[in-house]
């Protein structure tokens, strides 16, 4: 996110709480899946093996180890939000699943979805992306949180239930709980974590480890145009590397599920 810088709150018990993170964090690798096509409901949309599918800049993103890897540098700095942008499909009504892992002492990356894409003169304008972010951060202060990256900004943070309304204001409805106990779920450095967002209508959740991080339903007018600012039934998916101190980031087992012509729940 660009700094300042369905659900329902479910009942977890500790301790199988707590087996879930250790599970989720110990698994240590990036093996490569045994499918090597993109395929959509339900299926992998990163093969593991190489970045058919994906377009970004050559300079941070790559494949390490069988994950989706982005990283920057000292000697390397951004000079603006960089993005890996999926090119199988666009998403409408969907759920994407993936996990993630930060390799760096600080991060600020996330996951785009229904968004834009700014046009490109050259390639110094290329790979530039906004619209509805599942915020990622380390150290875990933002990551749930949902955030309209070029957009409207923040628009629900951790542990809250919003309706968005015309106009872009978020106006908060309900509570999923405290976002320190809630940061307490994520596994921060060298941690994998499960995250999963999923959108359907104007309906949208964030989910990670099992737990819903936040909740929203977007009442804004609907945009399509690149930039301008409001709610968006279709856009692009896109992995993001934020300016700012160095960072690395891994990301595997990224699933896409098209839920077109289900009933939303």
């Amino acid at each position: 996110m660009a700094r300042m810088h369905g659900m329902s709150v479910r009942t977890v018990r500790g301790g199988a709480m707590a087996v879930l993170m250790a599970v989720v964090a110990w698994t240590g690798g990036c093996a490569a899946p045994s499918q090597s096509a993109a395929t959509v409901d339900h299926g992998l949309i990163f093969n593991g093996v190489d970045l058919t599918g994906w377009d970004g800049d050559p300079r941070y993103w790559r494949v390490e180890e069988g994950c989706l890897t982005g990283e920057t540098t000292d000697a390397s700095p951004l000079a603006r939000n960089t993005f890996m942008i999926y090119r199988g499909a666009d998403v409408g009504d969907f759920e994407l699943e993936f996990d993630y892992v930060i390799r760096s002492e600080r991060a600020n990356s996330g996951v785009q979805y229904r968004s834009f894409e700014m046009p490109a003169a050259n390639d110094d304008g290329r790979w530039i992306v906004g619209g509805y972010q599942a915020d990622i951060d380390e150290p875990v202060t933002y990551t749930g949180i949902v955030y309209g990256e070029r957009d409207r900004g923040i628009l629900a943070l951790r542990g809250q239930q919003v309706t968005i309304e015309p106009g872009g204001a978020p106006k908060v409805t309900g509570s999923l709980g405290e976002a320190g106990d809630l940061a307490a779920r994520i596994n921060g450095r060298d941690g994998w974590n499960s995250y999963r967002v999923r959108m359907q209508g104007n309906r949208l959740s964030h989910t990670i480890n099992g737990v819903t991080m936040t909740e929203a339903v977007d009442n804004d007018a609907v945009v399509t145009e690149p930039g301008a600012k409001g709610a968006r039934t279709r856009g692009v998916i896109a992995f993001q590397l934020h300016t700012g101190p160095a960072m690395k980031i891994q990301f595997r087992n990224v699933r896409l599920r098209d839920l077109s012509g289900r009933r939303g729940r």
